[in-house]
């Protein structure tokens, strides 16, 4: 029998969920003689491989410590994604006067609907992710703490599994901060954010990065008074500065204070009152909270699996060591996902796990850096990525070209009131290939997808040019982006050409 795992609160979505991902009449099988794979960890990555392999025939043993579906289902994309959409109707109704309707400068905003909603919707998803599901795909199921005992075992809940080859995707969880105070006067993090019922009036998010400015924007038009502590001077370090200038303009406009380059030096409570000390550009200050949210990234959960038993090398903050075939230091156990990847994406860690299963199982042949990895914050506009910055092509003596198009030129973006954003791509200078690019917009997410697949495919910016959308659309801005590429193509000379041979035609 597995441990009791319960999810707060213990209401009927969320005894419905663990139902599905962690059942507690669950009883482990026994275990075949040999199985072709054993996966650890049942996450997107884990159950990808295991499903995937056992798909083909193979005998897989798939072991999860906790719940089934990781962290996207129970802590991540799916609870996130859910609030940002209750949220987002709170933007529509903000900016809904410039659509022709008078709205209340206030009105309710039922947050306990909001999380209850949040709840049902994911119980419901969770049932593609329940060891049920996965035991009638003939996955052998094992809820437990799995270890490696030697290069070619594992022991789960007294369970001894013997396996020809194992896969370790065990994830990733919330990076702990190392700050004063913090573990005595407590903090929300990814994993317990969502159990929230109550609505925070006064929110401190520290870290400008994915997690923390998705949910100060949408904790913020929930109502919350949000306060967002970013150690860099922008937020999305890693993206283009113009789109988080942008995005920093977006914040201030709808009420988030933005404290940039700054640090928390401690975190005190006086009288039930949370209080974060920062230091930054401006001077020392103390910022009053009734719930502090951490989103400063992730660390790997490398620990528990004794992997020095199994020769297996691995860093604290880095993850598990693989080579270019998701290979470890072990030649009998691969990785895939968070636990090694620094793309720590659900979307990542589905390409990784397909990787593995043709690696492990098959001829050793895909490589990981073969990848073309778009992502996408969720904040509202989106910021999504794919490929090279600007900045990396440079540093690799790549010469760039670069083409923008703003969508506030955009005929559909300029009806729909969307007209914040932009597509820069990046191309070899002197060429079409495309090296990179951002796009900000409403529907950043679905945009990049269009480049993502060029570039996978091969193809060149001027591929747009040719590709017939409807009108009016979005996506039109893909071909006009592609018009300026060709613009810059007629030179004044090729120009003075033209002009004599239509002279001549006449």
């Amino acid at each position: 029998m597995t441990r009791k795992a319960m999810v707060l609160p213990d209401d009927e979505h969320n005894q419905l969920l663990v139902s599905n991902v962690h059942p507690h009449d669950w009883v482990n099988p026994e275990p075949a003689s040999r199985y072709n794979l054993v996966v650890i960890g049942a996450g997107t990555a884990g159950c990808v491989a295991a499903v995937g392999a056992a798909s083909l025939g193979a005998r897989v043993a798939l072991v999860e410590r906790m719940f089934m579906g990781g962290d996207c289902l129970n802590t991540g994309c799916v609870p996130s994604k859910a609030i940002i959409r209750s949220s987002r109707v709170v933007g529509e109704i903000w900016n809904s006067p410039g659509y022709g309707f008078e709205t209340p400068e206030s009105f309710p905003i039922n947050f306990s609907k909001v999380m209850e909603r949040m709840r049902r919707l994911r119980a419901q998803i969770s049932d593609h992710d329940s060891a049920a599901r996965f035991k009638s795909l003939g996955v052998d199921v094992f809820l437990g703490e799995g270890q490696f005992k030697d290069s070619r075992t594992l022991e789960v809940d007294g369970k001894t599994l013997r396996f020809k080859k194992a896969v370790i995707a065990a994830g990733s969880s919330s990076a702990h901060p190392s700050i004063e105070g913090i573990d005595e006067v407590g903090f929300l993090a990814s994993e317990t954010v969502f159990s929230l019922t109550e609505r925070p009036e006064k929110l401190v998010v520290i870290g400008g990065g994915p997690i923390g400015c998705e949910l100060a924007q949408a904790f913020n038009r929930l109502g919350s008074k949000v306060t967002i502590v970013q150690r860099n001077a922008q937020f999305l370090p890693r993206e283009d500065p113009e789109a988080a200038a942008l995005l920093g303009k977006v914040f201030e406009k709808e009420g988030i204070r933005c404290v940039l380059s700054a640090s928390v030096k401690k975190v005190t409570a006086d009288n039930g009152q949370k209080k974060v000390h920062v230091s930054s550009k401006d001077g020392d200050e103390m910022i009053e909270a009734d719930e502090i949210l951490v989103g400063i990234g992730r660390s790997p959960n490398v620990e528990g699996l004794n992997l020095e038993a199994v020769g297996v090398e691995y860093d604290a903050r880095k993850g598990v060591v693989v080579n270019d075939y998701l290979q470890t230091t072990n030649s009998n156990i691969y990785a895939a996902g968070d636990i090694c990847f620094p793309y720590k994406f659900t979307h990542v860690a589905e390409a990784t796990a397909r990787i593995v299963i043709q690696n492990a199982l098959f001829l050793k042949s895909k490589k990981h850096t073969s990848l073309v990895i778009p992502w996408c914050t969720y904040t509202d506009p989106e910021i999504a990525h794919v490929g090279m910055y600007e900045k990396d092509a440079q540093a690799k003596g790549i010469p760039v070209e670069t083409f923008t198009r703003y969508f506030k030129e955009v005929d559909r973006a300029v009806t729909d009131g969307e007209e914040e954003g932009f597509v820069k791509v990046h191309v070899k200078k002197g060429k079409d290939k495309i090296l990179g690019a951002t796009v900000v917009s409403k529907h950043a997410g679905e945009l990049i997808s269009e480049i993502t697949l060029a570039m996978v495919l091969g193809k060149g910016l001027k591929t747009f040019a040719n590709v017939i959308y409807p009108y009016p659309t979005q996506t039109e801005v893909m071909k006009q982006v592609a018009g300026q590429y060709y613009a810059q193509k007629l030179t004044p000379f090729i120009q003075r050409l033209l002009k004599r041979w239509f002279a001549w035609k006449r």
